[in-house]
């Protein structure tokens, strides 16, 4: 089996492609390293997979990663993540997010790619979960905050139109908050990686607002798993990616002291404007159309995090 990962040099795709390769899969690999970095593939380099440095956005690198090795399926994950760039910049979180999306799409039903899976996420795409059900099932009304979320949605829509118009098989998966090993502390979503970082360092963890906001914090290992299943599977989703618990920035805290046998003493900060106070998505329907269900718990996940920490 052939696979292509778009930002497959980022945390969550270069575990994807070590699980694939451990699977016996043939890995190409899209990647511009904006925010990926070489060093994550190592492993998989080594193993024989193969990186093409260039955007979704770059025609020529698109093309070039699918005549490379055709692949069979798409592992879509390349994206603008920031969410304050998406805030100061929607023209280019639109043209990365929907346009490039658009793009793969077009190559994907040109060259007739047997599956196309698609990372959306199910952190900002939901919106504010205060005052509504939570955990948040698919069926809930989509409320971004933020272009990035409203951009992801658009995407979503387009996979929708390519399955409907061309028959391209695509599927939906809308990660939570994921963390694990290879994340960036550098990037605004990686409260799991900067904590770790500064608690094993001596360093000063910081909250925003009271600590209270709560996330669902997925383990990268077990998203490998359901982005496998979901080129497996036959159905289109979107699929909840996540646990349905919510944990407060303060209890993920305290967490990680105790994982690293150090106390979590946060300097507080003011709360950042726009931010979501809870979310949590409920994994329900990927259990029973996937067949995949999160099986690291948050102790366990931090445990293996901080292991290859630092």
């Amino acid at each position: 089996m052939r696979s292509l990962i778009t930002g497959g040099a980022g945390f969550i795709g270069s575990n994807l492609a070590d699980a694939l390769i451990e699977r016996g899969d043939e890995v190409t690999v899209l990647d511009d390293l904006s925010s990926g970095k070489r060093a994550n593939l190592e492993p998989a380099l080594a193993a024989g997979a193969k990186l093409i440095e260039g955007g979704i956005t770059e025609p020529e690198a698109v093309a070039a990663a699918f005549a490379d090795a055709p692949p069979d399926r798409v592992f879509h994950l390349a994206a603008q993540i920031d969410v304050r760039r998406s805030v100061s910049d929607p023209e280019f979180d639109l043209r990365v997010n929907v346009g490039g999306t658009i793009a793969l799409l077009e190559r994907a039903r040109a060259d007739g790619v047997g599956r196309f899976v698609f990372t959306s996420t199910g952190g900002a795409i939901y919106g504010e979960g205060e005052g509504r059900s939570l955990p948040f099932v698919e069926t809930a009304e989509c409320e971004p905050e933020a272009p990035y979320g409203q951009s992801k949605l658009a995407a979503e829509g387009y996979l929708g139109l390519y399955r409907r118009l061309y028959g391209v098989e695509a599927s939906v998966l809308r990660l939570g908050n994921v963390y694990g090993p290879r994340q960036d502390p550098a990037l605004e979503a990686g409260v799991v990686a900067i904590f770790c970082g500064l608690m094993t360092s001596g360093g000063e963890p910081k909250v925003f607002g009271d600590g209270e906001q709560t996330r669902d914090y997925i383990y990268v290992g077990d998203v490998a798993e359901a982005l496998i299943a979901a080129a497996a599977a036959p159905g289109v989703g979107p699929y909840n990616i996540g646990t349905g618990i919510e944990t407060s920035v303060l209890a993920l805290g305290a967490a990680i002291g105790a994982a690293a046998g150090v106390p979590f003493e946060p300097a507080f900060a003011p709360a950042r404007l726009g931010e979501v106070q809870r979310t949590a998505i409920d994994p329900s329907r990927a259990a029973a159309e996937l067949g995949w269900r999160p099986a690291t718990s948050l102790a366990e996940g931090l445990r293996l995090t901080l292991a290859t920490a630092g």
